[in-house]
């Protein structure tokens, strides 16, 4: 059928389609990040569930596209109920997902049910656009121009998502206004097609503005709903809230006890943390012998291993790797916590770095006496990369031939297949003496680190241990012992292509309920 054209009206209409058709890829593409990101925050590992979103997503278009051949009547009316119902379930998708994660066993239906859902209205939504076109374009020139705007907005949302709503708005607020972006597409269509919509202007008036009032309301008290939120799921106030590209922080006080949480992980508790900086800095020093002058930091913003290397006048250089600034600018400037790392950031020695450790120890050509590894648990696959062969290969390689290096290994009896898993893959890098040992933190439970040389000698005690809150000559011993309970059958060397450990970290874990 030849297209009917309607001079400058027929151009407005046409250009409101191919707008509806770049809102709806842009919408599409950044509902979809959302809901994956929301469910590996929760859940952990991220390929699986951005893998498993994906595929429910496209089956569900796929069986929205089959659909939509069904809807022969009233399609400009019926595209619009969809795009408001798109705009409603697409904007309160995270608001539903972190509400039902409250409840046991609701999370993973809700994912479910909102994945197909959206995934489904986005699948019926092209088929109509490209029906609606007919009257004013050819069929080659309809679909050339539908999909060519709809990848297009797709580009646009896989740049800003990262770039813009991740760190600027965080998930929650970021689906409220892509639900409202989503409804735009409602109000020029019915602005444009006041003549064709006839009998049903009136209920689509009223659609439009009942879900715009429900995602506007929803946006307003946003930040109070989150905060609520956020709160329910610490024992202590939160006095510091922030979504950075790469994580939230978040830091609590309950009287005295000050904790830092990343993604919801503990990272310390001010009551014990000594416990934890000894073991990973301290521990390691007194098994080397002096003088040690160049350290390495990966990870450690928070400045409190710094605050105990600065205890050895020797050390003339501590240089700090972190990819987060932000992490480092908090701890520089919270009062409780730059009192609680003794304000060792801002210390002469210290070299602050901002880049990914993987990355710096590819291009570093300044070798070092000791390395810390003090990096986040490897709940990712982003994470998981950073305890695997190549990385501790590379720190290897980044070590004088006396050189140690130490790494935290998540705990040996919570998820010990994951910690021996990391002792495993530092033997396999080429390290000649290895040494796993442990110590029982209370805000963590029993936790573990490995400790390695390049060479075959045996680490032995080379020097006082000094000033301690926690470690003693005694536990220098009894932190190498591990019970029978806390070894695993087996653990598989962690490798680059092959992530064994993120598995072991999350079956681990979730285990006990973590």
């Amino acid at each position: 059928m030849k297209p009917e054209y309607s001079g400058g009206a027929g151009k407005k209409q046409t250009f409101t389609l191919i707008y509806a058709a770049f809102v709806a890829g842009l919408c599409s593409i950044v509902y979809e990040l959302l809901i994956a990101t929301t469910v590996s925050y929760f859940l952990g590992n991220s390929v699986r569930y951005f893998s498993v979103t994906i595929g429910l997503y496209m089956a569900a278009m796929g069986m929205g596209s089959f659909v939509s051949k069904y809807v022969d009547s009233d399609i400009l009316f019926k595209f619009i109920v969809i795009e408001v119902a798109l705009g409603l379930l697409g904007g309160l998708s995270i608001p539903l997902l972190y509400l039902s994660y409250a409840v046991d066993g609701l999370f993973v239906p809700t994912y479910v049910a909102l994945t197909v859902s959206v995934g489904f209205l986005i699948g019926l939504e092209i088929p109509l656009l490209t029906r609606l076109m007919e009257s004013f374009q050819s069929l080659k020139f309809n679909i050339a121009n539908i999909l060519t705007f709809d990848y297009a907005g797709a580009l646009i949302a896989t740049l800003a998502f990262p770039f813009f709503l991740l760190p600027v708005l965080g998930n929650y607020q970021s689906s409220l206004v892509l639900g409202l972006i989503n409804l735009s597409i409602v109000a020029v269509l019915i602005y444009i097609f006041s003549s064709k919509l006839s009998n049903n202007k009136g209920k689509a008036k009223a659609l439009f503005l009942s879900v715009l009032a429900i995602l506007s309301v929803a946006l307003i008290f946003a930040h109070q709903v989150l905060e609520t939120w956020d709160q329910s799921l610490y024992s202590g106030r939160i006095i510091h809230a922030e979504q950075t590209p790469y994580q939230k922080i978040i830091l609590t006080k309950y009287r005295d006890d000050v904790r830092l949480y990343l993604d919801g992980n503990i990272q310390f508790s001010s009551t014990d943390e000594h416990r934890y900086h000894e073991s990973l800095v301290v521990f390691p020093m007194v098994h080397m012998a002096p003088p040690i002058k160049r350290v390495l930091l990966l990870g450690a913003g928070d400045g409190l291993a710094i605050r105990e290397l600065l205890k050895y006048d020797e050390i003339k250089q501590i240089v700090l790797v972190d990819l987060d600034k932000s992490v480092v600018e908090l701890a520089s400037t919270n009062p409780y916590l730059s009192a609680l790392n003794q304000g060792s950031l801002q210390h002469e020695k210290v070299e602050i770095i901002f880049t990914d450790a993987f990355r710096y120890l590819s291009e570093n050509q300044e070798r070092f006496d000791f390395i810390i590894s003090d990096l986040p648990d490897p709940n990712n696959l982003s994470l998981a990369r950073l305890y695997s062969k190549q990385f501790y290969q590379m720190m290897k390689n980044n070590l004088t031939p006396d050189g140690v290096m130490v790494t935290q290994a998540t705990s040996p009896y919570y998820a010990k297949e994951a910690f021996w898993s990391i002792v495993n893959t530092v033997e396999a890098a080429g390290f000649g003496t290895v040494i796993p040992y442990h110590v029982d933190i209370p805000s963590f439970g029993d936790w573990g680190f490995v400790m390695a040389k390049q060479s075959n000698t045996p680490f032995d005690v080379s020097r006082a241990l000094g000033d301690t809150t926690y470690l003693n000559s005694e536990l220098l011993t009894s932190m190498q012992v591990f019970g029978n309970d806390q070894r695993p059958d087996e653990a598989l060397v962690n490798l680059l292509d092959k992530p064994v450990l993120l598995n072991y970290y999350i079956d681990g874990w979730r285990t006990y309920g973590y």
